[in-house]
């Protein structure tokens, strides 16, 4: 992972491999920022920094990165000019996000160097994270699995001390230094720790997600959260199929029932103390999604892997929470399953009795995921959180709703959605509030059972928070991610969104645990 420093030191005499810039657009080619940072770099090229990055067709268009040479006696030789867009108008700062991606577009560019000075335009603490935050998660790289090289195992993925060596030759920055504002003040010192602690548990999901389903099994990802809880002193509790069974888990056995990898509930807790607010968090975990009985078409498999990119999130808020030392308990619960088809599958038309009592008709076994979500909500709510909030790559529905690159927000409550949506605004991940027309339940009335699991095509993002909400407690106030669209990121990277896992809803959730800390809840 590479590892964040602060330094007091002006880019010019921070030694390393490169300095990062920021340029504005203006109508006739790029515009100098304003900073003494920047300043400092234009004497340097004897005023005329400008002019040569136009004449190498710079624009500063938002994320443009345009390198060049540096000028003697530098401390970087090489310079890196990303673009910031229009400057803010009436001489306002950037924006967080603006700054957020411009790092990570930088950072992406820089590739394996090993050592970069990022010198944005920041003004004040929050464009300080948004810069340490863009450019660490934009250096992420995911190689566990190319090769047998560089202390692979036989399966061909690298241990991760092999792949977090410093100056190994990984495809990532080793160092990023960020100067703009006094680095040994107590506020910048904190938010540097914060940032390295979120971007290296943003990793953690992103590393899950992009992991091949016949490397992670629910039972494989078990043993992951296991082995974070050892790390980082959490309490966990690993559910197998004959527990499962025996508490009478209906919807975790049925979706699994058809894998030879048997399906695990998990519970993962960080307690700061007995009074403290509780935040309850579960995650769906379908470690592969076939379709089940219902198969997928052709072209919609491949990516399947990302099911559960919810179940991530979970594990990694609640890992962060416990090393920021949050002044709340934040519970997670990961509802882990692999859904295939073979001859012990469960049928379309099967009737699955769940861990509340309630019975499901399934109509549509690629309907899974809110089968394992309802089991692990209804015992999540036996615990009576503050709150609960679930997180899930849960319909295709909510992508054609909301595009690929944001999340849709349902709840119970429509202050605690409002919450939600607030901490996702403050953290740059765009998500969208959603209603729970009562309507759409006539859909999934079943004449054999309390309910099916599939209603009308119309609305089926919007069916499938109102089937979760049947299974929340009354009187818990309940909140439903689904992050569909931006948890697994096919296309060209952009800005800190590598390909593949994101990372998504990590930082609404970490965001909400401390908003929670600070009594959000109880307002």
């Amino acid at each position: 992972m590479t590892v964040l420093t602060l330094s007091d030191s002006t880019a010019a005499k921070v030694r390393a491999d490169a300095v990062v810039v920021g340029i504005a657009k203006g109508e006739d080619g790029p515009l100098l920022t304003s900073g003494q940072e920047v300043t400092a770099l234009d004497a340097a090229f004897g005023g005329k920094f400008a002019a040569t990055l136009g004449t190498l067709g710079a624009k500063g268009a938002a994320d443009e990165v345009t390198k060049v040479p540096a000028p003697e006696k530098f401390g970087s030789p090489l310079v890196v000019a990303v673009g910031l867009g229009a400057l803010p108008e009436g001489g306002e700062p950037f924006e967080a996000e603006v700054l957020r991606r411009a790092a990570g577009s930088a950072a992406r560019a820089l590739g394996s160097l090993g050592h970069a000075v990022f010198a944005l335009p920041v003004a004040d603490a929050a464009g300080l994270a948004a810069v340490s935050e863009g450019a660490l998660l934009g250096a992420y790289s995911f190689t566990d699995f190319r090769g047998t090289a560089d202390g692979a195992d036989a399966k061909g993925r690298k241990s991760r001390k092999s792949k977090d060596a410093k100056g190994s030759g990984t495809d990532h920055l080793d160092e990023v230094t960020v100067v703009g504002l006094p680095g040994k003040a107590k506020e910048h010192k904190a938010v540097a720790e914060r940032t390295q602690v979120l971007a290296e548990e943003i990793a953690r999901t992103r590393d899950l997600v992009n992991t091949p389903p016949n490397a992670l099994t629910p039972e494989v990802f078990a043993a992951e959260a296991q082995a974070a809880a050892k790390e980082h002193g959490l309490k966990v509790e690993v559910v197998d199929e004959q527990a499962l069974a025996k508490g009478g888990y209906g919807g975790i056995l049925g979706v699994g029932q058809g894998s030879q990898s048997p399906p695990r509930l998990v519970r993962i807790a960080y307690t700061h103390s007995k009074g403290a607010p509780t935040l309850a968090l579960v995650g769906k975990g379908i470690t592969y999604d076939s379709g089940g009985i219902s198969l997928k078409p052709a072209g919609h498999n491949e990516t399947m892997k990302c099911d559960m990119a919810g179940a991530g999130a979970v594990l990694a808020t609640v890992v962060t929470a416990a090393r920021l030392g949050l002044k709340a308990n934040v519970t997670g619960w990961l509802a882990l399953a692999e859904n295939m088809p073979s001859g012990s599958a469960t049928r379309p038309g099967d009737v699955l009795s769940m861990y509340s009592g309630k019975t499901v008709e399934v109509l549509n076994t690629d309907a899974e995921g809110r089968l394992v979500m309802a089991d692990a909500i209804t015992r999540a709510c036996e615990e009576e959180p503050d709150a609960l909030v679930d997180v899930a790559t849960l319909t295709g529905a909510m992508m054609v709703a909301l595009g690929k690159r944001i999340f849709g927000v349902m709840a119970n409550d429509e202050a605690f959605r409002e919450l939600v949506h607030t901490s996702a605004t403050e953290t740059g991940e765009q998500c969208w509030p959603m209603p729970l027309p009562d309507e759409l339940i006539d859909g999934m009335k079943s004449s054999v059972a309390d309910i099916a699991n599939v209603g009308d095509r119309m609305g089926g993002g919007l069916a499938a928070g109102l089937f979760l909400r049947e299974f929340v407690s009354e009187g818990t106030t309940w909140a439903h991610l689904d992050i569909a669209g931006p948890a697994f990121h096919e296309g060209a990277p952009y800005g800190y969104t590598p390909k593949g896992g994101t990372g998504s809803a990590v930082r609404t959730l970490v965001r909400l645990a401390e908003r929670t800390a600070d009594g959000a809840l109880n307002a």
